[in-house]
């Protein structure tokens, strides 16, 4: 990108001394943390009334009870995570925490768990947006797709600009949506008890639905399991503690907490909502979309629920953003991800990581055409294998350090860990076919990516060491400077390989097929110290030629490098650069894969 579009879009470069100012606060916390979490109440409800519906009306009574059990558990969730924040205020999450206290093999479980989550997330939460505008505007539905790649850009180019300019961005939106959900909330129950909402209206959704199957324990579970993508967003507080001010741990435990609140609240109103107005799913309307019409009526507190909910639910990928870079540079830095990936950029993010999430994204979008519920099975098995490591390892960690009410500790996250484990068993069981075998497959992939990262990064290690080197031969080298042609730029490459010092060689490799090349007859004009071999390229490659003559004085002459210097012309604007073959950049790749050779580009400008 060039350098003055850069700025445009990015801003100006960060210095290091000022990371610390580049952290954010309990509020600022919230709104990049929290809109996962929030928005998962404008799609996790509906999931569940999603799956109720295959039993009729008779099923849509178990929405409410349903919804209870997730405030319940997203509180139990909540609980646990919030020793963990304390207790790691370096951050981590359940990657961090299952490598200190469990095995290598159960953090690389839990990252490869929320590395998938996460991608998961940004692509669940733009489609859910993107859902939400179509249900109030059904002509963009045609053209959902294109708009959700095209968010995913816009939100991954605010988060490259740094983590205070997406908090500030992204605040109007959180918070703008949480007030609209509990405005909804409280004037949808207080038109229900007043009665101002009529028995045919509330019906009206409910009377179409035929039942396709009993309500029956499995289909329960699975209403549950579909129910509990509301509690992801819940740990990226954990993961992400390093972005708050100092005390990192206080900060992270309150807008945990704070955020538990919010969104048990949300969820058991919408879920009061759903029993009360008997909300059906109705296609390419989205049941917020329905509660808000029969709160507000087509008005405008509907359209702005409606763009309220689409904010927030495009946003939440916002808090992927921030925490799927962090987690890839704790692993980068461990050695089980490319190294690439914990390199800070200019605006102090690791906008490696940013790129790589904004890309899977965009390809899982494109796959499942925006769908919500195509992706949502596979949704949610990734989190809560990640809650059940980093709430196990817990557990062992209070056992080990013990102190001050340490068995209260164990109970909570010991409780976090049946609870959370139960339910995993339980979205893996009623997922499995949906979807959910993608997810239980990728994982292991990853960890056997991880781990021959982890290898390989060892090995190099291994021998690049010191501890029992021993002492370096002397190296006889050869430069060979590889001439195009006579030219003024080919006189200073020959001053530059003599200044390298040794012997120095000139080659031309000989294309065009004639016995005695011009190169041949304009050399002895202006050059007499240096010899110059001319190889013969009968088919016109001049890479096999040349590595067969470095071959020959290697073996023959006994060099053990040979120092290739291209010679490069550098034009002057970037679109003068097109009008050439850069078959310098090209040999220098392929040279560079031959042992004992090394090169060197020698540029001129013009």
């Amino acid at each position: 990108m060039p350098r003055s579009v850069r700025r445009v879009l990015l801003g100006a470069p960060i210095a290091t001394a000022r990371s610390e100012h580049e952290k954010v606060g309990a509020l600022g916390g919230l709104t990049i943390f929290a809109a996962d979490a929030m928005s998962s109440v404008a799609y996790g409800p509906e999931e569940v009334v999603l799956v109720l519906a295959l039993a009729g009306t008779a099923g849509l009574n178990y929405a409410l009870p349903i919804c209870i059990a997730l405030g319940v558990l997203i509180w139990i969730v909540a609980t646990s995570y919030r020793q963990t924040v304390v207790e790691y205020p370096s951050g981590g999450g359940a990657y961090v925490v299952a490598r200190e206290n469990l095995s290598p093999l159960a953090s690389h479980i839990a990252g490869g768990a929320l590395l998938t989550d996460y991608v998961l997330t940004v692509s669940v939460s733009v489609s859910a947006g993107i859902a939400a505008i179509t249900s109030a505007w059904p002509a963009l539905y045609d053209y959902r797709v294109d708009i959700a790649v095209a968010c995913v850009v816009m939100i991954a180019l605010v988060n490259l600009r740094g983590v205070r300019e997406s908090a500030a961005a992204f605040a109007l939106p959180v918070y703008g949506f949480v007030a609209c959900a509990f405005l909804v909330i409280i004037v949808g129950l207080y038109r229900m008890w007043t009665g101002s909402i009529t028995p045919s209206e509330q019906t009206q959704a409910a009377q179409g639905l035929v039942p396709l199957q009993g309500v029956g324990l499995f289909l329960i579970l699975r209403a549950f399991s579909s129910g509990c993508a509301s509690l992801t967003g819940l740990e990226a507080v954990a993961n992400g503690v390093q972005a708050f001010r100092e005390p990192r741990g206080v900060r992270a435990a309150s807008v945990m907490v704070l955020m538990a609140t919010v969104l048990s609240a949300t969820v058991l109103g919408v879920g009061l909502l759903i029993h009360g107005l008997h909300i059906a799913p109705i296609p390419e309307i989205t049941v917020l979309s329905q509660i808000g019409e029969k709160v507000f009526g087509r008005g405008f507190m509907y359209f702005l629920l409606q763009i309220e909910t689409m904010l927030i639910l495009v946003f939440a990928a916002n808090t992927s953003f921030s925490d799927f870079p962090r987690l890839s540079a704790f692993m980068a830095r461990d050695g089980y991800m490319p190294r690439q990936m914990a390199n800070l950029g200019d605006r102090l993010v690791y906008q490696n990581g940013i790129v790589v999430l904004s890309a899977l994204a965009c390809v899982l979008i494109i796959i499942f055409k925006g769908e919500v519920s195509s992706l949502i099975p596979l949704y949610a098995v990734g989190v809560f294998t990640a809650f059940t490591i980093s709430q196990t390892g817990m557990v062992i960690h209070w056992v080990r350090k013990q102190g001050p009410h340490w068995h209260h500790k164990v109970a909570v996250n010991g409780l976090g860990a049946v609870a959370t484990g139960v339910v995993l068993i339980v979205i893996a069981v009623t997922k499995f076919a949906l979807g959910a075998w993608i997810v239980c497959l990728l994982i292991p992939m990853l960890v056997l990516a991880f781990r021959a990262i982890g290898r390989h990064y060892s090995h190099v290690a291994a021998r690049l060491s010191l501890e029992n080197a021993k002492e370096v031969a002397p190296i006889k080298n050869l430069n060979l400077l590889l001439v195009g042609g006579m030219h003024r730029g080919t006189l200073q490459a020959l001053e530059y390989a003599r200044a390298l010092g040794g012997p120095v060689r000139a080659v031309h490799v000989e294309t065009g097929g004639e016995e005695l090349p011009r190169i041949r007859r304009m050399w002895t004009d202006w050059e007499t110290d240096i010899r110059l071999e001319i190889l013969p390229a009968p088919f016109r490659n001049v890479t096999e030629p040349l590595v067969d003559y470095i071959q020959q004085v290697k073996a023959e002459e006994g060099f053990d490098v040979v120092t290739v210097i291209l010679p490069e012309f550098v034009v002057d604007n970037w679109w003068q650069s097109l009008l050439h073959n850069h078959s310098a950049l090209w040999l220098q790749f392929l040279l560079s894969r031959i042992p004992g050779v090394a090169v060197l580009n020698m540029r001129y400008k013009l």
